[in-house]
């Protein structure tokens, strides 16, 4: 059964704190109508620190879309390698294992994707195969997850490689001033982030089952205008309030797979913003502690787009895991409004047992 191992996480070098964000729009601002309404929002998102790939000074710049998505793609080639090649020592495995590379990213564009550089750089084998996902947003992070666990449910001895690339940073437009797009400026961060789905072995969450959910009629609720200047992102008022509808659809899974949401162990929530974690908490009936390591992503990083999963998830390993079969629920929530949702239980590597399992799979012996 296919296991999502440990992931590795990188944020850029370049940081800026709530209240320098509070400051720059203050004085970019100055002159408009819904400053104070502004600032709150921003306040109450609870984003302490961000992490940019370029100094503010810069970021604040717009050169054009063209010498943006250059700055993507050099910035990708030279972070993204040491993601991954951590993330595939995390899962005890070598480019030459994996089967699928699933590379996420909604804030650059390149053709080929970036799995053709990575293919041809770092030693994976040509035919590796390739599924970019580049227009699910936030909800990129489980989505990958789950297409993964698919795979790994048709070629039960594959390995996957997800790697999430988010320099939200590259889409801030100057001259959007709406108060979503302000909120915006004060919340989103850039990171980088890899893991591998093992089909057999490894540490970490067993997926067990997964699903797909889109809410009716809110196309429009999220999205990209495409100008220009390049992506210039949407955000409906309404949005804040999604959790109320897919709440029922996590409990759903949850039922359909013969568990019960009180009895769940840990939760790795895609943090787009705190009123998601709170609403969750209301509509699931579960306690604030139960979203600790999504609501650490958010204060500490800000909404890092599909990579909050991973990062969140890498929290819950740096707190020493959970326990064997411990149950657990992933999901990631984006434009749509689409929810990507996966449930599974803990196993802790034990290559002896593993062992056992496969030889009774197989009746052949394998051991001496």
């Amino acid at each position: 059964m296919a296991t999502l191992c440990r992931p590795a996480i990188a944020v850029p070098e370049h940081v800026i704190t709530m209240q320098q964000t509070l400051e720059l729009a203050r004085e970019t601002h100055y002159g408009h109508p819904k400053r104070d309404l502004v600032l709150r929002l921003i306040r109450n998102t609870g984003v302490q620190t961000r992490h940019l790939v370029q100094p503010i000074e810069e970021t604040l710049k717009h050169p054009g879309f063209e010498l943006r998505n250059q700055v993507y793609e050099a910035e990708a080639k030279t972070r993204v390698p040491e993601v991954v090649l951590e993330a595939l020592a995390n899962a005890e495995t070598a480019p030459a294992d994996i089967d699928l590379i699933v590379y996420v990213s909604c804030t650059g564009f390149m053709m080929p994707s970036l799995t053709a550089w990575l293919i041809n750089t770092l030693g994976f084998r040509p035919e590796t195969r390739q599924l970019p996902i580049a227009q699910l947003g936030c909800a990129a992070g489980g989505a990958a997850i789950n297409r993964a666990h698919d795979f790994c449910r048709a070629y039960p001895d594959s390995n996957v490689l997800i790697v999430s690339c988010e320099f939200c940073s590259l889409c801030y437009q100057p001259t959007d001033i709406g108060v979503g797009s302000l909120l915006s400026n004060g919340l989103f961060g850039d990171a980088i982030s890899a893991a591998v789905v093992r089909g057999q072995g490894g540490t970490g969450m067993k997926l067990e089952r997964n699903g797909s959910h889109l809410v009716p009629d809110t196309e429009d609720w999220i999205s990209y205008a495409v100008r220009d200047t390049g992506f210039h992102f949407l955000l409906d008022k309404r949005v804040p309030g999604t959790m109320e509808m897919l709440a029922p659809v996590l409990k759903d899974l949850v039922d359909l797979h013969g568990w019960s949401v009180p009895d769940m162990d840990f939760f790795i929530v895609h943090a787009g913003g705190p009123r998601i974690l709170d609403d969750l908490c209301h509509f699931l009936d579960l306690p604030m502690e139960m979203f600790r390591y999504s609501r650490a992503t958010l204060t500490e990083r800000g909404n890092i787009a599909s990579s909050v999963v991973f990062d969140a998830l890498a929290r819950l390993f740096d707190d020493g895991g959970a326990a064997e079969s411990a149950q657990g629920l992933i999901a990631g929530f984006g434009p749509g409004i689409t929810a990507e949702v996966a449930v599974g239980s803990w196993a802790n590597h034990d290559p002896d047992r593993e062992l056992a399992d496969l030889e009774l799979t197989t009746g052949v012996a394998l051991s001496g």
